[in-house]
């Protein structure tokens, strides 16, 4: 039996199933690929085990439906379901399974970033309603003290802030290849010699010619936010090791090592996330906004990087950031 329009169905890189009299009569080549070859032939009812996306199947004008997990488990779809003029049904399924995690992914970027303001502009509420308070503001040691700590919140505020509109400015180039020449050697000598006078910073360069095609300034704030982190999590008055090298395979490895606590092996995949902190407290207390390792990702991203982390408790960390030379 040959049934209309199977070879426009056919051609469609989107899986698309023929329904007629609540059978599957055809699937193209993607949606045996997605639901299994065996469909053909089978009750719609058992091809697509989901109650709301047979419901739109087979109501009376068709319809769409959105549903879970037909693919992997976190994987999200829609149905849509049209009615052919001789009673045939097409059904086309959507993969939207990267825009629901894309959405996801603002809304909590959203509201971790409400929560980390939300916190500190309470402590500054509070800390000036006692300032107010006649009977708390005649003492001059708790005055100091208070405003001490207004000022410490205030300046975690700004440098949140600053964070999150250095990754607004950086997610809106992301699609831009930066085509500036960067010697990673001279730059790194560069941010070594602004630590320098108050940190202990060992530099080791073993390249001659470790010339990038990328964005200074961003390339700058990779190199200080990486240094800066292991100054904060390192031990104190222990050194932070930078080096540069020109590997053989055509890449240029830039890596920063601390000698501080580490960290533990089931935080190591989440800490380039927005707002994951190993430690909560301690990265607080350090003055951490919790996107610093995220704008470092971002950055090499853009640079057709590779960003690695490499951390054991009790032996430090090390950054390790691998460039693609630039092409003469």
């Amino acid at each position: 039996m040959v049934i209309e329009g199977v070879d426009l169905l056919e051609n469609l890189q989107t899986p698309a199933v023929m329904i007629a009299r609540g059978q599957v009569r055809f699937a193209n080549s993607a949606a045996k690929d997605l639901l299994g070859a065996h469909i053909v032939g089978q009750d719609v009812r058992i091809a697509i085990r989901d109650p709301k996306a047979v419901a739109a199947i087979l109501s009376e004008s068709g319809g769409t439906a959105r549903i879970s997990g037909l693919s992997t488990g976190g994987s999200v779809w829609e149905v849509d379901c049209k009615v052919l003029s001789g009673g045939n049904r097409i059904v086309s399924l959507y993969d939207l399974s990267e825009r629901v995690s894309v959405a996801k992914s603002h809304a909590d970027f959203v509201a971790n970033a409400s929560h980390e303001l939300r916190t500190p502009l309470a402590n500054v509420i509070g800390y000036v309603e006692t300032l107010m308070n006649p009977k708390a503001g005649g003492n001059e040691e708790l005055r100091e003290r208070f405003l001490g700590t207004i000022r410490h919140e205030a300046q975690r505020m700004q440098a949140l802030i600053s964070d999150l509109m250095s990754l607004s400015r950086i997610e809106a180039v992301k699609h831009e290849v930066p085509l500036d020449s960067v010697d990673m050697a001279q730059l790194a000598q560069e941010v070594a010699g602004e630590f320098r006078s108050s940190a202990t910073i060992e530099l080791v360069v073993n390249a001659e010619h470790a010339v990038i095609a990328g964005d200074k300034g961003q390339l700058l704030q990779v190199l200080r936010n990486l240094i800066d982190n292991a100054l904060k999590y390192g031990k104190a008055d222990g050194t932070v090791h930078l080096s540069v090298e020109v590997a053989r395979t055509g890449w240029v490895l830039v890596m920063v090592r601390d000698e501080g606590e580490g960290i533990a092996p089931e935080h190591l995949p989440r800490v380039t996330e927005r707002f994951y902190r190993a430690d909560n407290s301690r990265s607080r207390a350090a003055g951490g906004t919790g996107l610093g390792l995220s704008i470092v990702k971002h950055i090499v991203e853009r640079h057709r990087g590779r960003f690695d982390i490499d951390s054991r408790p009790g032996a430090g960390t090390t950054a390790s950031l691998m460039l693609p030379l630039r092409e003469n």
